[in-house]
């Protein structure tokens, strides 16, 4: 649970920009957010918004998407034109998915569904002001590392644990699905190293080196970086480019010699079949022998996109099994005692919780012709439950589709499939809809939050063709799963 203190802490040193039409949410929205931020500057339209953007500066945007005069997104489409970086908020009761795309390429920091719920608007504003404490504060010591630089000051050790802190902070905000892995991974790596004994001054080398290992992240684009799943061969060769970054970016600062060539090797495998040297055996730092097995510890322990969690006894297993070939034996029973007494955490996952993380998420399982959903991510879907709600499904049927596109050709067969998408989008605009077996689609919507579906109704735009179309609605998500096979083994 967020704390309204720590809260007001991060907001109390920021200004926003408030735009909202609507008068009565507005003064309510206002009331709330003067509160908590320094400087709160409200407008009742685009156009007026973005005259104040211009005559000041704002840490956060908050916008509705409707209004008059000029919409929230040419608003903001102009104010990112001004600064790239600017901190957006979507506020709207506008979910249709075009707005989220539209959201997603104007990279919004996040998006608030109305009517508001004070709650997820808490959760938002923390995240997205703690974002902004952490890239000041990064700013700020970058600034001080210059001064102390230029002037050989021995104070530069000083600022050495906040250098850390706020460059993995900056990391994690990017890649929102790895999460908290850098410290574990620095903790697990010191864990290991004090069982064997080693030097505190080498425990804690390891322990800043663990903090700072996927730092060379910060080049890897967002299309690898943020994409769920199993990457391609050339996506994987691009996202091991991540250790020789951080080695060359770490290596340049003299303070970060020594963790510049652990980070380097925390990739390589004893059997000599890892990456980027390919080193085996004792050629191997230690300290990155370590690393290596806190790294892949935190791996299996984390609930992934496509694969569940291990527990702890079922992680320490695997380190036992595979002493000699990924890990060095000499070094596993030590690890597997340190870490056999951690306190795993059950909530360590991959999965995206925020609405823009999902919709993130969810760009990757875009189908091209239709802007729905495609198969793989229905199947996700499906795969991981979902709590605390009351999912109904239907599926949308064309009949005689084949035919129509062996009379009339593809081209004019993938316009009637983007057509009845859209219709389907429109109609059912509370629905998730995907399109599966290439003229089937599925319709799921949760009737805890949104009452149901409407009845089908055959689009006009059929009429004049040889197609029909029906609509099948299913009680449960396991009466859809069941129908789903059915449907793979009749194609």
């Amino acid at each position: 649970m967020i704390d309204i203190q720590e809260l007001k802490e991060y907001c109390g040193a920021l200004n926003i920009l408030y735009v909202e039409d609507d008068k009565e949410l507005h003064d309510a929205v206002l009331r709330y957010l003067l509160k908590l931020f320094k400087s709160v500057e409200n407008a009742y339209d685009g156009e007026e918004g973005l005259q104040k953007y211009r005559e000041a500066e704002y840490d956060i945007v908050l916008s509705d998407i409707k209004m008059p005069r000029l919409g929230g997104l040419e608003m903001l489409k102009e104010i990112k034109a001004l600064n790239p970086e600017q901190e957006v908020i979507i506020l709207s009761a506008y979910a249709e998915t075009g707005y989220f795309m539209d959201a997603i390429h104007l990279n919004v920091s996040e998006y608030i569904i109305k009517p508001i719920d004070y709650v997820q608007m808490k959760e938002v504003l923390f995240k997205v002001a703690r974002r902004l404490h952490a890239f000041k504060e990064n700013l700020r010591y970058h600034a001080e590392l210059e001064r102390l630089v230029s002037e050989k000051t021995k104070s530069l050790i000083d600022n050495y644990e906040q250098t850390l802190r706020a460059m993995v902070e900056m990391i994690e905000v990017r890649d929102s699905y790895t999460g908290g892995h850098s410290e574990r991974v620095a903790r697990y790596s010191r864990a290991i190293a004090q069982e064997m004994g080693l030097p505190q001054e080498e425990c804690d080398l390891l322990y800043r080196a663990g903090m700072l290992h996927d730092i060379g992240k910060v080049t890897t684009p967002d299309t690898i970086l943020l994409k769920p799943g199993k990457l391609s061969e050339r996506e994987f060769i691009l996202i091991k480019d991540h250790v020789s970054v951080s080695h060359q970016l770490l290596s340049k600062i003299p303070m970060y010699k020594a963790i510049a060539e652990i980070v380097l090797h925390h990739h390589e495998r004893y059997d000599g079949a890892g990456y980027p040297q390919g080193l085996r055996a004792d050629e191997i730092p230690l300290l990155s022998q370590i690393m290596i097995l806190a790294d892949a510890f935190d791996a299996m322990t984390t609930n992934r996109i496509y694969q569940g969690r291990k527990s702890l006894k079922e992680a320490i297993e695997e380190l036992r099994s595979c002493s000699g070939k990924q890990f060095d034996p000499a070094i596993v029973p030590f690890a597997c005692r340190a870490l056999g007494r951690m306190d795993v955490s059950r909530d360590i996952s991959q999965l995206p919780k925020s609405t823009m993380e999902k919709e993130r998420f969810s760009y990757f399982f875009r189908d091209s012709l239709t802007d729905t959903y495609n198969k793989d991510y229905l199947d996700f879907f499906l795969q991981q439950g979902i709590e605390g709600s009351r999912y109904r499904a239907c599926i949308c049927f064309l009949k005689n589709f084949s035919q129509y596109n062996s009379k009339h050709g593809w081209d004019e067969g993938n316009e009637l499939l983007r057509m009845y998408a859209q219709y389907l989008q429109e109609r059912y605009s509370d629905a998730m809809v995907f399109r599966v077996q290439g003229d089937d689609f599925i319709l799921l919507i949760d009737e805890k939050r949104t009452g149901g579906f409407k009845a089908y109704e055959h689009p006009s735009f059929l009429e004049s063709t040889e197609v029909d179309s029906s609509c099948h609605y299913l009680d449960t998500l396991e009466d859809l799963m069941a129908q789903l096979k059915r449907l793979e083994r009749s194609k």
